[in-house]
C-alpha cells in the first residue's frame, strides 16, 4: 500500500476541495487511507498499552495492615508479605492453579471493608485476603483463603526458600534443619511409617510451618492437603483436585524476628519417664521363655550395676503375655491357685520395671479378631468401607483389621483392654505403635469428615491420653497439648541424616511443633545400616542421647563394646539423672508458662544472626545448656556456633569462658567427651 501524495504541502486545506477530492478519489486509494487508519489506531492502542504497563507498578498493595502487608507482584504472580516501616519482604508465595499473568487489578470485590482484599479469577478461583486479630501484640496476622470455582482447579501455593529458611511441617525420612534441604514430591500431609513409606512424611506433623523473617504460616484443619518441598527452591501447600472443589486457606502471621513469632499450645507438666530404657530382645516362643529370658537380662543388668529403668517389651512378646494371662477372658470366680504359666509376677525383675506395647491393629488370625466377629456385637470396632466388613491392612507383615476410632464402644473396649493388661503384668509403662497413617487414604477411598488427614491419629491420641501419663505413642498429629511421650522413629545404625546425624534435626522438629517429650531410638541405632557393631558410632551417640528426655537401648554396651564403654555408659546415665532430667523439668515448667521449646534451636538466642538458621548438629535445653555433640566418623574436633551475643558461656570440660555471638573454630573433643557449655 502507498500513502497518499498530498498535492499542496503548504498552507491549509480547503475544506471542499478536500471531500471534492475525498469523493473522486480511486478506489486503491481510498483502501490505501483506511490501512492507514487502522495503523494509527493499532499503534496507539499499544502506545496506550505499554504505557499503562509502564506506569503500572511491577506490585501493588491488596491489603495494607499497620506492621506489614500484602501485595501482589505482577510478574510473578506471586503474593507478598511486607514488613513496614523497613520494606523487608518477609515471604513469597507463587500462585499456581490461576492465570498469574492476570493480575488482580485494583478493582476490589469487598471494598467496601477495609479489613479486606477480594478477587475472582471468573473461570477458575476466588481469593479473599484478611486482617485477622493477632494472637499478640506486635504480631499481625493475614488469612489467605482460595475458593475453586470448578471442580477440576487444583489449587497450588509455593513459599519461595530464597533467603528464607524454613523449620515445622512434617517430619521426613532424613530429617533436616531446615526444611530447606528437604525433597518430597506432592503426597498427602498425613503422618506416616518410614518403615512402611520411606518417601512418605513420618510419624509427626503439624499445619505449621516458621520462616527466619519471623513469618508463620498455620494451615486450616479442615482441609484435605498435599505437602510438595524441592529442596532449596520453595514448599508448596496444594488441594486436591477431584469430585469437589477443595477450598485451601491458611493464616500468614508477621513478627518481628522467629522467636517472638514463635507460640505454641501447651499442655500439663509431665512426669520424667524412668530411665533408661531396655528393650528386650530374648527368646518370645512361650511366656515361659519370656519369663526366662526377662530374668536373665535383669540379673545381667544387675551384675554390671545397671539396675534402674525399664524393660520393654515388644508387641509380640505382649501378645504371647498377654495370651497366657487371657485378660480377655475375666475368670468365672477367683481360683485359690493359678497355674505358675498363668501368672506374671512383677518383682520377678524388680528393681526394673516393665513397659508393654499394643497396637490398634488385631491380625484377623487371631483369637481375638474372631471372638469379635462371632459374638456380633462388635460391629463398628474395626475400619471398614462398608460395614460390617473391616478394611484390611497390612501391619508387621500380616493381615489385620484397625481399630475404629470414631466409635465411642470400640474405644471402650481397646482402653479396656490396655488397662486390665497393664494390670495382670504389672507394666508401668504402655507403648502404642502404629497410631500413624490414614488407612483410607491409602486406598484412594476419601475418608469420612471425622477421619480426614490426621484425624485417626489425633482420635486415638485423644483416647490413649486417658490412660494416664505413662503412655507412649508412636505418633503426633494435633495431639502435643496431650500428656504422651512420643517415640520417634526407628533410625539406621550409621552416620547419615537416617542414622545418628538425623537426630538433632529430629530433636528440634519435635519440639519446636510441641512434642517436647520424646523417646530417641536406640542408642547404635535399630535398624541396618552400613556399620553394624560400631563402637565410635555407638559412643556418639549415646553422648548425644544423655541430653535428650529419655535413654533407650537395644543392644547393651557390654555386647558392642570393651568394658571402658560400659564404665561410660554408667556414667552418662548418672549425667543424666542428675543433671539433665532436672534442667528438662525445670524447662517443662516454662513451657507449661509461656509454650517455648524445651529443646531449642541456637537461633533461639540470636533469632536475627542467619549463621544460626542453618545449625543443625547443636541444640540448646532451655537457654542455658548448650550441647554440640560429634555426630561425624573419625572426628576428635568440630567447629561450634555459641549463640546469644553479649553472653558468655562457661565451657564444662575445661572451665573456660567464651563470648556468644561467636563461632569456636576446631574444638577439640576426644571419643571420651562431649562439649557442653553453659551459660
Amino acid at each position: 500500500h502507498h500513502t497518499m501524495p498530498l498535492a499542496r504541502p503548504t498552507g491549509q486545506i480547503p475544506e471542499a476541495t478536500w471531500t471534492l477530492g475525498f469523493r473522486e478519489m480511486t478506489e486503491p486509494w481510498k483502501g490505501a487511507l483506511g490501512c492507514l487508519g487502522v495503523a494509527v489506531f493499532f499503534a496507539m492502542t499499544i502506545g496506550i498499552i505499554s504505557w499503562q504497563a509502564l506506569e503500572q507498578p511491577p506490585e501493588e498493595w491488596v491489603l495494607r495492615g499497620r506492621a506489614g502487608g500484602v501485595l501482589w507482584e505482577r510478574r510473578r504472580g506471586a503474593l507478598l508479605l511486607r514488613a513496614l516501616p523497613a520494606g523487608r519482604t518477609a515471604a513469597v508465595v507463587a500462585v499456581g492453579g490461576v492465570p498469574a499473568a492476570e493480575p488482580p487489578p485494583p478493582r476490589d470485590r469487598c471494598w467496601h471493608d477495609g479489613g479486606q482484599f477480594c478477587y475472582a479469577w471468573e473461570e477458575d478461583a476466588e481469593l479473599r485476603v484478611s486482617l485477622e486479630p493477632p494472637p499478640a501484640p506486635g504480631t499481625e496476622c493475614y488469612g489467605v483463603r482460595w475458593t475453586p470455582l470448578r471442580p477440576d482447579v487444583a489449587l497450588k501455593d509455593c513459599f519461595s526458600m530464597a533467603n528464607v529458611s524454613w523449620y515445622g511441617g512434617a517430619s521426613v525420612r532424613a530429617q533436616r534443619w531446615p526444611l530447606n534441604g528437604a525433597e518430597s514430591p506432592a503426597q498427602p500431609f498425613v503422618s506416616g511409617d518410614f518403615g512402611e513409606s520411606p518417601h512418605g512424611y513420618g510419624p509427626v506433623l503439624e499445619r505449621y510451618f516458621l520462616g527466619s523473617t519471623g513469618v508463620t504460616v498455620t494451615v486450616a484443619p479442615d482441609v484435605p492437603l498435599f505437602l510438595s518441598l524441592e529442596s532449596n527452591r520453595h514448599f508448596c501447600l496444594e488441594s486436591p483436585a477431584g469430585r469437589a472443589a477443595v477450598p485451601l486457606g491458611y493464616r500468614l502471621c508477621l513478627s518481628p524476628d522467629m522467636a517472638a513469632a514463635h507460640r505454641h499450645p501447651r499442655s500439663g507438666l509431665f512426669p520424667p519417664h524412668r530411665s533408661p530404657i531396655w528393650r528386650y530382645h530374648g527368646p518370645e516362643g512361650s511366656a515361659a521363655k519370656i519369663k526366662r529370658g526377662l530374668r536373665s537380662l535383669a540379673k545381667r543388668l544387675k551384675r554390671h550395676r545397671l539396675q534402674e529403668g525399664v524393660l520393654a517389651l515388644g508387641e509380640r512378646c505382649t501378645a504371647v503375655l498377654a495370651a497366657a494371662v487371657r485378660p480377655d477372658h475375666v475368670p468365672p470366680e477367683p481360683r485359690k491357685r493359678q497355674d505358675s504359666a498363668g501368672t506374671w509376677d512383677p518383682s520377678l525383675v524388680a528393681p526394673l520395671q516393665l513397659s508393654i506395647t499394643l497396637s490398634p491393629y488385631t491380625s484377623i488370625a487371631s483369637p481375638l479378631f474372631l471372638r469379635s466377629l462371632r459374638h456380633g456385637q462388635t460391629d463398628g470396632y474395626w475400619l471398614s468401607l462398608q460395614p460390617p466388613i473391616p478394611l484390611l491392612t497390612m501391619w508387621k507383615g500380616q493381615l489385620c483389621a484397625r481399630l475404629n476410632v470414631t466409635s465411642e464402644a470400640a474405644l471402650g473396649w481397646f482402653l479396656a483392654r490396655a488397662r486390665r493388661l497393664r494390670q495382670v503384668l504389672g507394666a508401668a509403662y504402655v507403648v502404642f505403635e502404629g497410631a500413624e497413617g490414614n488407612a483410607l487414604l491409602d486406598r484412594a477411598v476419601p475418608p469420612p469428615a471425622e477421619l480426614v488427614g490426621d484425624r485417626y491419629t489425633a482420635a486415638l491420641a485423644a483416647a490413649l491420653a486417658t490412660l494416664g501419663n505413662t503412655t507412649i505413642i508412636s505418633a503426633g498429629a494435633r495431639s502435643s497439648h496431650l500428656p504422651l511421650f512420643v517415640q520417634m522413629s526407628p533410625l539406621r545404625s550409621d552416620w547419615s541424616h537416617a542414622g545418628l546425624k538425623g537426630v538433632i534435626p529430629s530433636v528440634l522438629h519435635y519440639s519446636l511443633l510441641g512434642y517436647n517429650f520424646f523417646i530417641p531410638d536406640a542408642v547404635g541405632g535399630s535398624l541396618a545400616g552400613d556399620t553394624p557393631g560400631d563402637p565410635e558410632l555407638y559412643v556418639r551417640w549415646l553422648q548425644l542421647v544423655t541430653f535428650l528426655p529419655v535413654m533407650a537401648f537395644s543392644t547393651p554396651p557390654w555386647l558392642c563394646c570393651d568394658a571402658w564403654v560400659l564404665n561410660l555408659t554408667r556414667q552418662c546415665i548418672q549425667r543424666h539423672r542428675d543433671f539433665v532430667v532436672p534442667l528438662i523439668i525445670k524447662y517443662s515448667e516454662e513451657w507449661l508458662r509461656l509454650g517455648y521449646p524445651i529443646f531449642r534451636p541456637a537461633w533461639w538466642l540470636s533469632p536475627t544472626d542467619p549463621t544460626a538458621f542453618t545449625i543443625e548438629d547443636e541444640f540448646l535445653i532451655g537457654d542455658e545448656v548448650l550441647v554440640a555433640p560429634i555426630t561425624e566418623k573419625g572426628q576428635t574436633w568440630r567447629d561450634i556456633y555459641l549463640p546469644g551475643e553479649g553472653q558468655l558461656w562457661l565451657d564444662t570440660n575445661s572451665a573456660r569462658v567464651f563470648d556468644g555471638g561467636t563461632v569456636l573454630r576446631n574444638y577439640s573433643a576426644s571419643l571420651a567427651e562431649v562439649p557442653v557449655f553453659v551459660k
